[in-house]
């Protein structure tokens, strides 16, 4: 593998010091490091560099694919260590997969980056308020329960004008950057919902029996996404299964997205485990950055003699909803709705699952909606899990430069297929005076089958 241009001289390829035999164990541990194998399938070609985000904002080559890549042959030769210098190259790492899009070559990177990760986890002591801020977020948001405890005091907060009042005065200056944007995403706190039955039945001739993950933040700040789901399932023809939430809880796309490998791994056998008696032929998963996660239990259980088969076989059952009803004939009675949606495409739906023709398919069913595209559109806009937490920063910056690109084609309303991007985009069209709503894919196709007005529809939103 040859040296990329502009590699930076304090990660020096070549010198006395790094040819030592101690420099040349690895930096990694024995528990599945990143393959020396895949790595070596970067070419350095450098068609990544246009379409990774961080690459976009710095212009530095140790913040694009194919740098980091470099950084991890580097570490599995023992050249350099896991310091905070690299622990940052790959931090900044948004995880977005738009490089896998763009390689000719085929390189793997979302399981380089999440092997790396995972060890960067177990081997590198975090500084303390990083530390803690990461336990609290996966103390928290994978919990449903415990999210749930938050909406009585953010009912409070919001209703009684506190937000409002607090975000004018300017006391959010005086919070450390990660709980400002924590604030700043926050979404309003729902309406409590009606419980979701455990079986929709399909209306008319049944066609499919499928289950439907709730998720965590989704089934939280977003059950309305679910409900519009489950509805559209049903109206065209589809038996909905819906195991107990209790049971299902978080699918761990949180966790393995940022190096929580075991609890990643726990996670994933409990929503194994909550589909087990289903007996359902497809899963569906309305949240890209879930159903990205889902599709790889196969490669993240290889190593348990108990799962590796069963997630093997769960895995191929996953689809996302458009997935679903674009493989299946429109049966459900559209109805027209006048409006143009700008499609945002979820970096984990697009790049990660290769999911892009099937939502516009999907919201091309619908009479008289106009979809529109927007420039830049497999740029990420900031989300991508947790990291418009613990990355505030560039988060905001490309959030920015999303709303800019989208509100240039002049869209009625944006529509997108994954819960974070929903919050991150809500965000950077508050803070730019905006007002255009933004929804769920789903949700759209929801409100034509039911027949609902656009105004009615944008009230809702």
């Amino acid at each position: 593998m040859a040296e990329p241009a502009n590699f930076p001289a304090h990660f020096p390829a070549n010198t006395a010091a790094n040819s030592s035999p101690e420099a040349r164990s690895s930096a990694f541990d024995a528990h599945h490091p990143p393959s020396t194998d895949l790595i070596n399938e970067c070419v350095h070609c450098g068609f990544c560099l246009a379409t990774c985000p961080t690459y976009a904002l710095w212009g530095e080559e140790m913040d694009s694919p194919r740098g980091r890549i470099y950084l991890m042959k580097l570490g599995s030769e023992g050249k350099v260590s896991l310091d905070s210098t690299f622990v940052r190259h790959m931090d900044n790492c948004l995880g977005c997969m738009a490089c896998m899009t763009a390689c000719p070559s085929g390189v793997k990177y979302d399981k380089l980056i999440e092997a790396t990760r995972a060890q960067i986890e177990r081997n590198y002591p975090r500084p303390l308020p990083d530390g803690l801020l990461r336990r609290m977020i996966f103390e928290i948001f994978p919990r449903p329960d415990r999210l749930r405890l938050l909406l009585g005091p953010l009912r409070v907060y919001q209703r009684l004008g506190l937000q409002s009042l607090v975000r004018r005065s300017g006391l959010l200056k005086l919070f450390p950057a990660s709980l400002r944007a924590m604030e700043n995403l926050t979404p309003s706190a729902p309406p409590t919902p009606a419980a979701l039955p455990e079986r929709l039945p399909a209306e008319g001739e049944q066609r499919m029996r499928v289950g439907l993950l709730l998720g965590c933040v989704q089934s939280v700040f977003f059950p309305e996404v679910n409900a519009a789901t489950a509805r559209v399932l049903a109206a065209e023809g589809c038996e909905v299964i819906i195991p107990n939430p209790r049971n299902q809880g978080c699918c761990g796309a949180l966790m393995i997205h940022a190096g929580e490998e075991k609890a990643a791994l726990d996670y994933a056998r409990r929503t194994i485990d909550a589909f087990a008696r289903a007996a359902v032929d497809a899963i569906v998963i309305n949240a890209a950055g879930c159903g990205s996660n889902m599709k790889e239990y196969g490669h993240l259980l290889r190593d348990d003699p108990k799962y590796s088969e069963r997630a093997q076989a769960f895995s191929a059952k996953c689809r996302d909803i458009s997935e679903v009803l674009a493989a299946i004939e429109p049966r459900a009675l559209r109805h027209p709705l006048r409006l143009k949606v700008a499609y945002q495409d979820a970096c984990h739906l697009q790049h990660a699952q290769g999911v892009r023709v099937q939502p516009r398919t999907v919201l091309g069913t619908i009479p008289d909606l106009q979809i529109l595209e927007t420039a830049e559109a497999a740029l990420c806009c900031g989300s991508a899990g947790i990291y418009n937490l613990v990355r505030p920063g560039p988060a905001k910056e490309l959030g920015d430069r999303k709303v800019r690109n989208v509100l240039a084609a002049t869209p009625d309303i944006i529509a997108t297929g994954n819960p974070g991007c929903v919050l991150q985009l809500r965000s950077g069209l508050r803070q730019a005076g905006s007002d255009v709503p933004v929804v769920h894919m789903i949700e759209v196709v929801d409100a034509s089958i039911r027949g609902l007005s656009p105004e009615s529809f944008l009230k809702k939103t």
